[in-house]
């Protein structure tokens, strides 16, 4: 058997395909990580230059003393007021979220008193006194006051409502009140977070962490009975329950865990990025291991050998299962070396942190350990793909007919899927493809479909497995080849 399997392995590297398929895979791991080195960036620059020159152009056309094009009037002059302030700060400061908020309240609410129906040249007096005083604190890089400001705003508001929540009797009212109270609490923890964390203004991993971590905990919040929930709102109450706690984390910690443009970011997406040139690899050589046999004639030199047919089919289907490891293994490789060159390795002491709903404490996983946990889960689908490609190279000896079918399989997946779920198609969960990605049950996630267990699509995967490893089996051993 080692022999057979040695010798199978040797005939698929002398083979210039397989060269040719890994410098391809070469070539798009340098381009991935030369995009997110160099593309990809993301800052608060709320305006493009030709976005504003449509919008100043626009603007010139409207009357701001006709009726028919005030409120236009206000919307733009006030988007062009706040491009103005904005473009006197750098890219990525913080200065330009203030302006983009609470600042272009303030320019709106001017703009009203300036040429609202209900026009107050005393109250747009007052605002632009607010504007100017805001101005010079964000010139004087005072990003505490705006923090403490929307702390005092917060905490009266809070204040407003405990106070209406002891002259209520009402209880629909009073529930309300609760609700409120729940919210402005949320608000109030996350503007002391941002003082406390000296987190400035922006659109840097921390303040993305504040923003998340607030619409995630009122989200979380706003569910009193969780048993109460249908399935797909359990889905997303626990997706909710995830973002909370792991922005809680990197706002207390400080660290920007959840990074994606650097090579741990990759490899933690490892099967988004590159599953689609694994799965080539895979189908590739499980689709014309048997067949190229017959269609080059050479099955009648193996099969003379001393060796059973059904331990030459074996050691060609275990000689895939390796080359699927060879495969994963070996883009892996590529992405550290390449990923390596151009990021460097630092990313990779950072940990990926993984919130477990059967203990309900957040977990943290070194990068490696993670992609072992994730390769594993994905085993199922990528070898019932091989199976598949395989069992189509023996029974039918074509190799393009083996290629295609597999590849449709993977590539119908997601939207079968998807349609399984919209539409509650509940027999659907035998199907392989609702079965075949364990990594949805890790860490105690729910399946994608009620009623769904791991063992049920482990035992899933087994039986769709067993469908088409021995009809191939046995076709193979009655297969006639003395017109070949």
């Amino acid at each position: 058997m080692n022999k057979l399997i040695k010798n199978e392995l040797t005939k698929i590297f002398k083979k210039k395909s397989i060269y040719i398929t890994l410098l391809v895979v070469l070539a798009f791991v340098a381009l991935t990580n030369c995009i997110y080195k160099f593309f990809f960036t993301s800052n608060n620059y709320a305006y493009s230059e030709n976005y504003i020159k449509y919008t100043k152009e626009e603007l010139a056309k409207l009357d701001p003393n006709k009726t028919s094009d005030v409120k236009m009037y206000i919307e733009l002059k006030t988007e062009v007021d706040a491009y103005d302030i904005m473009s006197k700060y750098e890219k990525g400061a913080w200065q330009r979220d203030i302006v983009s908020t609470t600042l272009f309240t303030y320019l709106s609410e001017k703009n009203t008193y300036l040429y609202g129906e209900n026009k107050d040249e005393n109250k747009a007096k007052e605002t632009e006194n607010k504007i100017n005083e805001m101005l010079e604190r964000l010139n004087k890089d005072d990003w505490r006051y705006f923090a403490n400001t929307e702390l005092e705003e917060t905490q009266k508001t809070l204040k407003g409502l405990e106070d209406k929540k002891k002259e209520t009797e009402d209880k629909q009212e009073l529930e309300q009140i609760k609700s409120s109270i729940e919210s402005a609490k949320i608000d109030e923890e996350v503007s002391k977070y941002r003082i406390d964390k000296d987190i400035k203004y922006g659109n840097d991993y921390r303040n993305r962490a504040l923003q998340t971590y607030q619409s995630a905990s009122k989200s979380v919040n706003s569910i009193t009975n969780v048993d109460q929930l249908e399935y797909s709102e359990k889905t997303e109450y626990n997706q909710d329950v995830e973002k909370k706690e792991i922005s809680k984390y990197i706002i207390e910690n400080n660290q920007d865990i959840e990074k994606g443009n650097d090579v741990r970011g990759i490899l933690k997406d490892f099967f988004s990025e590159y599953g689609l040139f694994i799965i080539v690899m895979i189908i590739m050589i499980a689709g014309t291991i048997v067949s190229e046999e017959f269609n080059k004639g050479t099955i009648k030199l193996l099969l003379i050998k001393p060796y059973s047919r059904n331990k030459i089919l074996l050691s060609k289907f275990i000689t895939m299962l390796i080359m699927i490891v060879f495969s994963i293994v070996s883009v892996i490789a590529m992405e550290l070396i390449v990923g390596g060159i151009i990021f460097g390795y630092d990313s990779l002491s950072v940990p990926i942190l993984e919130y477990n709903f059967n203990t309900q404490t957040l977990e943290q996983i070194n990068i490696f350990a993670y992609l072992g946990i994730q390769v594993l889960a994905r085993l199922p689908m990528l070898i019932l793909l091989g199976t598949l490609a395989f069992a189509f190279s023996t029974i039918f000896t074509n190799s393009a007919l083996a290629i295609i079918i597999s590849l449709l399989g993977y590539m119908s997946a997601d939207m079968i899927n998807m349609l399984v779920i919209q539409y509650r198609v509940s027999f659907m969960k035998f199907f392989v493809t609702m079965n075949w990605d364990l990594s949805e049950y890790l860490f105690g996630g729910l399946p994608s479909m009620e009623g769904m267990t791991l063992g049920f699509s482990v035992i899933m995967c087994a039986l769709y497995f067993i469908v088409m490893i021995i009809p191939t089996f046995v076709l193979f051993n009655k297969k006639n080849i003395k017109n070949i």
